[in-house]
């Protein structure tokens, strides 16, 4: 290997062959006496670990690996149980008279199937890049959003009133009618996707789109309209 050389009197740098280490001569410009120097030896720097060591240099702290979700399949098929007894009830109830009286039967199917389908939607909508909510902290979530997904239906029925009068369930509504508060309802569901599953505008609407799906094929088996407000002639 090469080594470097600077003379002492002109400081001129040069290189020469490792086998003049220690020799002395002259150096080719200025002619003055100088010394090889001894070659090098290799400067080996060790990192330093991150982290607080114990006396013997070892890390005393150890890094937390990442943990992925992990399907249920208890609570899937509990969800799944609970998804084919609201298919059930609607069916039982087709036709009936109360659900055309009263809204409480729907508002209640709204608010139980609300959080097992937001919860049902994460599983799959979910950012694979983030560690996933699980456990009671996941059903607090799904809870909250589902709850708020129930109250855009409400929204919906708030605003659809306001819009087409006191008999606009019976007389119907026009398609900006349903328009309007059906873009309040899945907006503010959209959000309450972000906000509780921290999803992607586009993957929050996928999962509150799954929402408004099931409860209006819902309304379908029960025989009820699409929509409240959507009357079909004939």
């Amino acid at each position: 290997m090469a080594i470097n050389v600077t003379c002492p009197k002109c400081f001129s740098r040069f290189t020469v062959g490792d086998q003049h280490a220690g020799k002395q001569g002259a150096c080719p410009k200025c002619k003055g006496p100088i010394t090889i120097p001894e070659a090098d030896e290799g400067v080996v720097i060790h990192e330093t670990p991150d982290g607080p060591t114990d006396a013997k240099g070892r890390q005393v702290l150890k890094t937390a690996k990442r943990k992925d979700g992990k399907f249920n399949p208890v609570v899937a098929a509990a969800a799944g149980g609970v998804a084919l007894l609201a298919v059930l009830a609607a069916l039982l109830l087709r036709g009936s008279t109360l659900l055309e009286e009263s809204t409480t039967v729907l508002a209640a199917g709204a608010l139980v199937m609300g959080p097992l389908l937001a919860w049902s939607g994460y599983q799959f909508l979910r950012d694979a890049e983030l560690e996933p909510y699980s456990g009671g902290e996941l059903w607090l979530r799904s809870f909250g959003c589902g709850a708020v997904y129930a109250l855009s239906w409400l929204a919906y029925m708030t605003i659809a009133g306001q819009l087409g009068g006191a008999e606009w369930q019976a007389e119907g509504l026009e398609i900006w009618q349903m328009l309007v508060p059906a873009a309040v309802a899945v907006g503010v569901a959209t959000f309450a996707g972000v906000v509780a599953f921290d999803l992607e505008p586009l993957m929050a609407f996928s999962n509150c789109a799954l929402y408004f799906v099931a409860t209006v094929g819902l309304r379908l088996l029960a025989a009820l309209p699409a929509v409240p407000g959507l009357v079909v002639d004939g």
